[in-house]
């Protein structure tokens, strides 16, 4: 296990943002991951397990502890079920899937980050989220020094939450994720915009499918490309507001047009409510695209992505971000959620 001093940690996240970490390890086993995080116990320093740095901002004053990053590898495959290892990069392991008519997770083609990630925000896109396939989490327990192991339904799942970012949030650093597919399956075409895509096909395959999704991610600027300054960002920098039908009402009435909306999910807490997407909200109060502030600004193809113009700073991304979310509370009453993962600033670190 080799530990460095004051890496920068900007290079390691796609927003390309973030001062240096006191110190940074790659652990490429379960062991080295133990012994990491015991060496940031004895010394009494904070941990931040990094993964593909596709989900978080890194304050400019960097991180004052131990930065970890996850680099398991390993897909072993037994039937439809795959075990992957969490340091596996996500949109590989979808190809990988895809290639081997496997069914369960083609919407969430062109996904930056590693496997570790997905089950800690449960994540989803078009239609599908890993919930529904993740079979069991190996996570090591930073409380009692062991490994444990959870089940789909342990982990608690919501709509981008899971045990991992709520009740349980820094306890656990995930090692291996389970994935049940169905070999064979169809795909899911569920989302009208992925339809839309995909009328050329009267069935399409799940390679196809994957490769709609891409395409949509792209034309975005939601799927990492060398050279597309809009790929310079954390994805979609706010969760899609949930709220209830009678809250939706109140906002409908104000409005000459009902704003879109979409179905939570299947689950039981979903009912009576709806998602309506946060980048209408943020249109609708006066955030267009290509919006800038200073060296930040919204993407020229997705108002639901903060960009990094080109030597941006963390506060000048906070900024932004602030802006947005009292106009949008000012204006409709819901209050957005920042997706992205805050690292190093004041009162975040655990």
């Amino acid at each position: 296990m080799r530990i460095m001093e004051s890496q920068l940690l900007a290079p390691f996240t796609t927003l390309g943002v973030g001062g240096p970490a006191r110190w940074l390890v790659e652990a490429a086993s379960e062991e080295e991951i133990e012994q990491a995080s015991e060496w940031a116990r004895e010394r009494g320093v904070l941990l931040f397990v990094l993964g593909g740095g596709s989900n978080v901002l890194v304050a400019d004053e960097g991180f004052a502890g131990l930065v970890l990053r996850i680099a398991v590898k390993g897909i072993e495959r037994d039937g439809g079920l795959f075990r992957v290892g969490a340091g596996e990069d996500w949109d590989a392991f979808v190809d990988h899937a895809v290639t081997r008519d496997c069914a369960g997770i083609e919407c969430l083609a062109g996904i930056p980050g590693t496997v570790g990630g997905t089950p800690v925000q449960n994540v989803g896109a078009y239609g599908q989220e890993v919930a529904s396939v993740i079979e069991l989490v190996r996570a090591f327990d930073l409380r009692l020094r062991g490994f444990a192991e959870f089940s789909g339904a342990e982990c608690a799942f919501g709509y981008r939450r899971s045990r991992f970012n709520t009740t349980d949030r820094g306890r656990y650093i995930v090692t291996r994720v389970d994935y049940r597919l169905t070999p064979g399956g169809a795909p899911t075409v569920r989302y009208p915009e992925l339809a839309r895509a995909l009328l050329e096909f009267e069935y399409p395959s799940l390679a196809e499918v994957a490769a709609a999704v891409r395409r949509i991610r792209q034309s975005k600027g939601m799927l990492l490309v060398e050279g597309d300054p809009d790929c310079r960002s954390a994805g979609s920098f706010f969760k899609n507001p949930v709220v209830s039908k009678d809250q939706f009402s109140s906002i409908a009435e104000r409005r000459d047009v009902a704003p879109p909306s979409f179905p939570v999910g299947p689950r039981a807490e979903n009912e009576g409510n709806v998602k309506i997407p946060a980048a209408w909200l943020i249109e609708q109060a006066g955030f267009a695209k290509g919006y800038v502030l200073g060296a930040a600004g919204i993407s020229t193809k997705h108002t639901l992505a903060i960009v990094n113009r080109g030597g941006a700073t963390a506060q000048e991304i906070l900024a932004l971000a602030d802006r947005i979310v009292s106009a949008v509370e000012s204006r409709f009453g819901i209050r957005l959620e920042m997706e992205p993962e805050l690292v190093g600033f004041a009162g975040e670190d655990s």
